[in-house]
């Protein structure tokens, strides 16, 4: 299957601000990319260059095989960060004009959009105004507006924003029906959490630059911190035998247990068992690293002070919690 996206040196500027520089960028077809980095990172300016809304400065890119992805827009679907609907358009009819815009001529149209609208939980809604919904309806909306005449290649920013969680419940399924349908997705977002649920790859981007591109993976066994959780089946355990293992490198105290920390190349399976027969679990699992610890690893040391470090988890932490508060 040929590439969805390639990019090669892309730079970006505006005026003595560099937005993107020098990435290379390949998303299969039928891959499921996210796109992922604090605000600013530069994620909606590179997509932006995909979709031919901006151009590059420097270096090259192909859409689905083409030079410009306006020579492949009918086999694009791209929900953009900035929302827009025509307001005074009711819901059916705006989802069939987008649809016709987009190459569509299925003699069935008016009974597709039905059953997309049905979809997403708005059945009924097609005889209202769009500036009659919700904002989380008018999302799902649009996200039916950008996957109605199911496009070969899905670019979503930031989709889940202002959902509330069962909505981004559902939309995380439809966006998963679209990869299985065989579209490849490249899903940007600051919200790590939601990378890491949907992903089969993740490209981490800094400050304009690309700082990982791997598989989901491969890339957690790369960071894996060796980090086991336990939890004594008795609170008042004496856990000082633990602490004597050789595997152990230390064992801390963390949120509703502990969090024991396993000398390098030191095989999890083979501690755990040594800690089973030391002292009764309730809980003992691996840790995984999480994406938010892997990114704040591979751009720490490109930060000056330990506050800086602290003040980027900060945000991230803060663009996750606000994400789960919807």
């Amino acid at each position: 299957m040929s590439n969805a996206i390639v990019l090669k040196g892309v730079r970006k500027t505006f005026g003595r601000t560099t937005a993107v520089e020098d990435l290379d960028l390949v998303v299969p077809g039928g891959a499921l990319y996210g796109f992922i980095g604090p605000n600013g990172a530069g994620k909606t300016t590179s997509i932006r260059m995909i979709m031919s809304i901006l151009f590059p400065d420097k270096g090259e890119l192909s859409v689905l095989g083409f030079r410009s992805a306006m020579e492949a827009k009918d086999r694009i679907g791209y929900l953009p960060e900035e929302r827009g609907l025509y307001r005074k358009m009711r819901v059916g009819a705006f989802l069939a004009y987008m649809a016709k815009l987009k190459g569509v001529k299925d003699p069935n149209l008016d009974k597709r959009v039905v059953h997309a609208l049905d979809s997403v939980g708005l059945g009924g809604t097609s005889r209202k105004r769009c500036e009659e919904l919700s904002k989380g309806m008018m999302q799902k909306v649009q996200f039916v507006a950008a996957t109605i005449h199911r496009p070969d290649l899905l670019i979503l920013d930031e989709p889940f924003s202002g959902l509330d969680p069962v909505s981004a419940r559902l939309l995380r399924d439809l966006v998963l029906g679209e990869h299985k349908r065989g579209a490849a997705i490249l899903f940007s977002t600051h919200v790590m959490p939601h990378a890491e649920e949907l992903c089969d790859s993740v490209v981490m981007i800094h400050q304009g630059r690309k700082v990982l591109d791997e598989r989901t993976e491969k890339m957690r066994r790369q960071y894996d911190p060796r980090r086991i959780l336990f939890d004594p089946l008795n609170p008042d355990a004496d856990l000082s035998p633990l602490r004597s293992l050789p595997e152990v490198e230390r064992l801390d105290r963390s949120e509703g247990g502990y969090e024991i920390r396993l000398i390098q190349g030191t095989d999890p399976a083979h501690a755990m068992r040594r800690i089973v027969q030391l002292v009764t679990p309730a809980r003992l699992e691996v840790s995984r690293p999480k994406l938010e610890d892997i990114f704040i690893n591979l751009v720490s040391g490109g930060l000056e002070t330990r506050e800086s470090v602290e003040a980027l988890r900060a945000g991230l932490t803060d663009n996750a919690a606000k994400a789960a508060a919807v």
